[in-house]
């Protein structure tokens, strides 16, 4: 191959890199010279051996638009050029479908191209030779492989980002349920990453590639109203600039002055979130003035504020406080002289180019402050990925982690903690640590104690209340906001219930052998590792696991532990004899975890109580005569004997009916009964039957039948009330 020389270097674009559109074969000799404006001859001749490599491999292969399939990944290439991303890069780029589309396999891409390009390549590969329930599992389980690869090189998304965009600018052949889907996706995902590591001119182009993907019509009318308007805005952007620039000489500073439009997606989103008309939309003149010295950003500041008057409120330092992706620059809009609002962002050239290329400003500034905060974001996916249940769960966290409005909030030191907006001292707690997230019991914010889903705003200080404990309430799902709160909650109460689990069927099957005059103690080890084996369960720890959340029955499992010989010397004797003498399994309270008191007939203590083995939720406890566990009366094996236990009490739910003549005052009367009679009242129903008489349900929360008696006594003593009694199912 033939290197041409290497000519004088040249910044990077910033920009998206023009696609040359579908139907025109991309060769490299289309994208050799962006190489050479930065990259070395060796450098260069390696991409090129991986060009031959990919353009063998995909020999035959033809896109839906009709383009050789190579055109693809050279795009892709060219794309990650013009933010001057390494070579390996460059080269993983180029070959990053061989190992999905070709029968290319790892092994040959590290012989070929070394460890490191091999691994940027599988990195980014979808799963494709494993077996999944269903397509979204699929789609999840390589979205996780993808973030996991990303975690050990950051590269893996950038080649994944390049992909997508040139995929999304080459939609237009699809059939148009796939391109609405692989648009939302892009919108979901895709986009949003791009937001977070920083890469705004990725972004702004996703977005509005989906938008014009997923709402043709709105795109086309608002391409045109925007283009209508440009021709006045220029003028007056040009007086404006004007203004400000000499200004800015009076006042001997310097800077570069360019006017902006918004994209059209953010057009869009912010007419369909306000309430807007295009006209009030539009009508924001947007300028950016890019300078030397970060000194010099704060004069620019002042020199605006005293050239037009600052709206309140609308002024932001991020260069103080720089955006969780890195990106610093001073916000402020103004009042111009001819009525219309001015956004202006001020921000050095550095700050510039991080805030267009994000994470790939770290191969071009070395910038530490970029690294940092994405890694930061990076080792946050890592915890996400350990705590999550299964690759869907770790998307929704994800997802749930990729649109933060953010919040700045200090911890009592000063430390600056940054969160997304809507979140509460729960979502603060597990930032500054799990452990903190796991035994919070309380917070203060400037001071003051607040529940705990309060809404934090920007300046709140934030102080939090722990005990060793404390665990986590699965109430908190309900309002918390981060992702890492979230796992982190779901992941605690998973470990809780699996540590319940064992423990209640360890005793189960302690229970069951009892039955053939026998323990744990004195099983035969080898029978124990055999029936392991038999089952594929790694430990026996796991099998009291399985035992305890009902997905093997306790009296099934002693038949198998227990010998041939006298298994079958016991088989003859009925259930009820064998378990004679055997102290009922004890249950003191609803756990909430394994041990679950049926909702349909509401056991409370004092009440004849039945166990049920239910697979997946442990034990399940009913009423004898509740109508749902007659189907169980043949299923012996299912069936758990359980007795109240004397120890502490919970309080328990009943559902009571109350039939009362129509007064006013009437609900306020029950009430203070009910709290006269120490219990609360978490629910009421109420029907109005005839006008004179109505019908009401209350779930009240007691201690035990005693204690309810009490109750109903105290409420069939007033005047107005017909009857009251307890109801079942």
């Amino acid at each position: 191959m033939l290197i041409p020389s290497l000519r004088k270097h040249h910044p990077p674009t910033h920009e998206p890199v023009p696609s040359f559109g579908p139907g025109r074969d991309l060769k490299f000799q289309d994208i050799e010279g962006l190489l050479e404006t930065y990259l070395s001859k060796r450098e260069i001749a390696n991409i090129y051996r991986a060009y031959i490599f990919g353009y063998q491999a995909h020999a035959g292969q033809r896109r839906a638009s009709g383009e050789s399939y190579i055109s693809h990944p050279v795009e892709v290439a060219r794309i990650l050029a013009g933010l001057h991303m390494d070579s390996k890069a460059i080269s993983a780029a180029i070959l990053h479908d061989v190992i999905e589309d070709t029968p290319t396999a790892k092994k040959q891409l590290t012989k070929g191209f070394g460890k490191e390009v091999a691994e940027l390549v599988d990195g980014v590969s979808k799963l494709s030779k494993v077996s999944f329930t269903d397509q979204a599992e699929v789609q999840a389980e390589s979205f996780r492989k993808m973030l996991m690869a990303m975690t050990r090189d950051i590269r893996v998304i950038m080649i994944k980002l390049a992909d997508r965009l040139h995929n999304m600018r080459t939609l237009g052949v699809m059939r148009d349920e796939k391109r609405k889907r692989i648009a939302k996706e892009t919108l979901e995902i895709y986009a949003p990453i791009a937001s977070r590591l920083g890469i705004q001119g990725f972004k702004h182009e996703l977005e509005d590639l989906s938008f014009k993907a997923m709402h043709p019509k709105r795109y086309s009318a608002l391409e045109k109203a925007v283009k209508h308007s440009r021709g006045h805005r220029k003028g007056l952007l040009k007086k404006i600039e004007h203004s400000i620039d000499k200004r800015m000489k009076l006042d001997g500073v310097t800077g570069k002055i360019s006017s902006r439009e918004k994209h059209l997606y953010g057009i869009y989103t912010k007419m369909k979130q306000k309430g807007l008309s295009f006209d009030e939309v539009f009508d924001v003149y947007a300028i950016r003035i890019v300078t030397d010295s970060i000194d010099n950003c704060y004069r620019i500041l002042g020199v605006l504020h005293s050239l037009y008057a600052p709206i309140p409120g609308r002024f932001k330092d991020y260069i103080a406080i720089p955006k969780a992706n890195g990106y610093q620059s001073l916000h402020t809009v103004l009042v111009s002289p001819y009525g219309v609002p001015i956004e202006a962002q001020i921000r050095t050239d550095q700050m510039d180019q991080v805030a267009e290329a994000g994470i790939a400003a770290h191969w071009l500034y070395k910038s530490g402050k970029v690294q940092k905060e994405t890694n930061n974001w990076i080792s946050g996916l890592l915890d996400l990925q350990k705590q999550a249940g299964n690759s869907k769960e770790f998307l929704e966290n994800v997802k749930i982690d990729l649109f933060p409005e953010e919040v700045y909030v200090f911890t009592p030191k000063g430390e600056i903690i940054v969160l997304p907006r809507g979140s509460c001292p729960v979502d603060f707690a597990y930032a500054v640590h799990t452990d903190v997230g796991n035994t919070c019991v309380a917070a203060r914010v400037n001071h003051h104690y607040v529940p705990l889903q309060t809404q934090l705003r920007n300046g709140n200080t934030i102080e939090i209340t722990t005990d060793k404990k404390a665990i986590p309430d699965p109430g908190w799902l309900n309002f918390v906001s981060t992702a890492k709160a979230r796992s982190s909650i779901r992941h605690h109460l998973k470990h809780l219930q699996r540590r319940k689990a064992r423990t209640l069927g360890e005793n189960l099957l302690e229970k069951a052998l009892h039955a053939y005059s026998l323990s744990l103690s004195t099983v035969d080890e080898k029978r124990m590792e055999a029936l392991l084996k038999e089952i594929n369960l790694k430990t026996r720890e796991l099998l009291y696991e399985d035992v305890g959340l009902g997905n093997r029955m306790a009296p099934l499992v002693a038949r198998q532990l227990v010998p041939l010989m006298e298994e079958t010397t016991s088989s003859d004797t009925p259930l009820e004899a064998r378990n004679k003498g055997v102290r009922p399994l004890g249950i003191a309270s609803d756990e909430g975890m394994v041990i679950h008191l049926a909702k349909c007939c509401r056991p409370i203590p004092g009440d004849r109580i039945q166990g049920i083995a239910t697979a997946g939720r442990g034990i399940v406890i009913h009423r004898p005569e509740c109508p749902n566990i007659s189907e169980f009366r043949n299923r012996p094996e299912r069936l758990i004997d359980v007795q109240w236990d004397t120890g502490p009490r919970n309080v328990f739910h009943v559902m009571i009916q109350i039939n009362s003549v129509n007064r006013r005052g009437a609900l306020a009367t029950l009430a203070a009964t009910f709290a006269d009679a120490d219990c609360n009242i978490d629910h009421v129903d109420m029907d109005d039957r005839d006008g004179n008489t109505s019908s009401l349900e209350f779930l009240i929360s007691i201690k035990d039948t005693k204690h309810l008696k009490k109750v109903l006594q105290k409420i069939r003593a007033i005047d107005f009330v017909l009857d009251a009694e307890r109801k079942f199912v």
